[in-house]
């Protein structure tokens, strides 16, 4: 789809919607009214943006597969996860050195990679390393195709234009997609809402539409940096999947003692979300995130008022969000040659 910039004018103007606006903004079409929509008891479905496909509204986070210490506790995770109805797979090219890549292989054997929608990441920005890193992340996956790619941590604001300049990844991924190896395309990233903004333009400017976008979505979120505010209303506009991570933080926000697990985790199913990803290093973790899927319903105006106001003080500054504010998790800050 061509986009003018009268267009991308208007579109960005409607950042100012916010989380709230967000969600009424998708309720005339899909996802919130979808999810409220399962049975009790039973796995809820939304639509992965345009696409038409179905995914499950809790999706599994690959980086705390390869954290658990027990690879056969690793694949008991996965496995129990879709056989409980997650289909949404996430992983990286970079997860754990590979190896969450390669325990979720193994997991899809046995005829479990037809009951998942599976996804990961690569980090080169460089066509050939991309390309590289593309045919490693298939074959530790065991797969002759991704249903979803992404490229990993758009958190520069120089990023978007080397991906999509001369010999950049964008060409590798689209090769990936012609050879029939990935069959949809997004981006990830958790420092800066304007980054995001900045590569969807790059990419509105270049004819193209990501099919997926990836961020933070979560209670602190709303009052810091907001991807909820500024990123989602675009993305919803466009028709391109919002994907949510970090939804506790990595625990880390449970440690304000504001919220709950399970509030956190509803909160973000709340908003316009194909996908809330948790990560589960245990099935303990991963019965927790089935549990808020399970019960999930829209939240009321009370109930988001309540959480915005119990979180106002601790999420102003970002506390208790570390990916914004300091580099602990820019692993390519860390790994530049991943970067290449």
């Amino acid at each position: 789809m061509s986009h003018s910039k009268q267009n991308r004018r208007e579109f960005l103007g409607k950042v100012a919607l916010g989380v709230a606006g967000a969600s009424v903004a998708v309720s005339a079409g899909t996802q919130v009214s979808e999810g409220a929509s399962a049975a009790p008891g039973e796995m809820p479905y939304r639509t992965f943006g345009r696409s038409g496909e179905k995914v499950s509204l809790l999706g599994l986070g690959g980086y705390h597969i390869g954290i658990q210490s027990d690879e056969q506790e690793s694949i008991r995770i996965i496995r129990t996860a879709l056989d409980s109805g997650v289909n949404f797979l996430d992983n990286s090219w970079d997860y754990n050195g590979g190896g969450s890549e390669i325990r979720m292989g193994k997991a899809l054997r046995d005829g479990y990679r037809q009951k998942a929608f599976l996804m990961t990441k690569v980090d080169g920005q460089l066509k050939d390393l991309a390309a590289k890193q593309i045919d490693e992340s298939l074959r530790r996956l065991q797969t002759d195709h991704l249903d979803l790619l992404q490229i990993h941590e758009v958190i520069r604001p120089g990023d978007p234009d080397r991906i999509f300049g001369p010999g950049g990844s964008f060409e590798a991924v689209m090769a990936a997609k012609k050879a029939g190896k990935v069959r949809y395309i997004g981006f990830t990233g958790h420092k800066d809402p304007d980054i995001h903004l900045k590569m969807l333009n790059t990419a509105f400017a270049r004819d193209f539409t990501f099919d997926s976008v990836q961020m933070p979505l979560n209670v602190m979120d709303y009052h810091f940096k907001s991807f909820g505010q500024k990123v989602v209303p675009v993305l919803v506009q466009h028709g391109i999947g919002v994907l949510a991570m970090k939804t506790l933080a990595f625990g880390n926000i449970l440690k304000s003692n504001t919220v709950t697990a399970i509030e956190c985790l509803h909160y973000a199913m709340n908003l316009p979300t194909s996908v809330v990803i948790n990560g589960c290093d245990s099935l303990e973790r991963l019965e927790q995130g089935l549990q808020a899927a399970r019960t999930f319903r829209p939240l009321t105006q009370a109930e988001l008022d309540s959480i915005h106001t119990r979180t106002a003080v601790a999420g102003r500054e970002g506390q208790f969000e570390p990916f914004k504010t300091t580099t602990t998790f820019d692993g390519t800050a860390k790994n530049p040659d991943w970067l290449g």
